[in-house]
């Protein structure tokens, strides 16, 4: 059984946020709790947010009785949509300034006991 969590429009470059998920990837969900705790990237607090809504997810709508046998199957983070904004330059010229987002795609599994 697969459990799915979602997040879009997130104010992280997709670059970043993928150094973070490569930590979580594949290990069990309270490991990965821990390892994002003392991960210092702006990117940890968004993914254990996400992680700790997978979780509730997996114990309401699917009934997970054990939340220790839930790991990590897979991670994805793709690319957002990117504000565009206007940086003032010298002799009245500007210079554009691309704020990237991310699209973060978790999906737990339960492991075979």
């Amino acid at each position: 059984m697969e459990v799915k969590a979602l997040l879009r429009h997130t104010r992280t470059a997709p670059r970043k946020a993928r150094l973070v998920a490569d930590l979580i990837r594949g290990k069990n969900v309270t490991d990965a709790i821990n390892i994002l705790q003392f991960t210092r990237k702006r990117a940890a607090d968004v993914f254990q947010k996400l992680l700790k809504s997978a979780i509730a997810n997996a114990e309401e709508n699917h009934k997970v009785l054990d939340v220790e046998d839930l790991i990590v199957k897979n991670v994805r983070v793709d690319e957002g949509v990117t504000w565009k904004r206007n940086m003032p330059r010298a002799r009245g010229t500007s210079t554009m300034i691309q704020k990237k987002t991310s699209h973060i795609t978790l999906v737990l599994e339960e492991k075979e006991s």
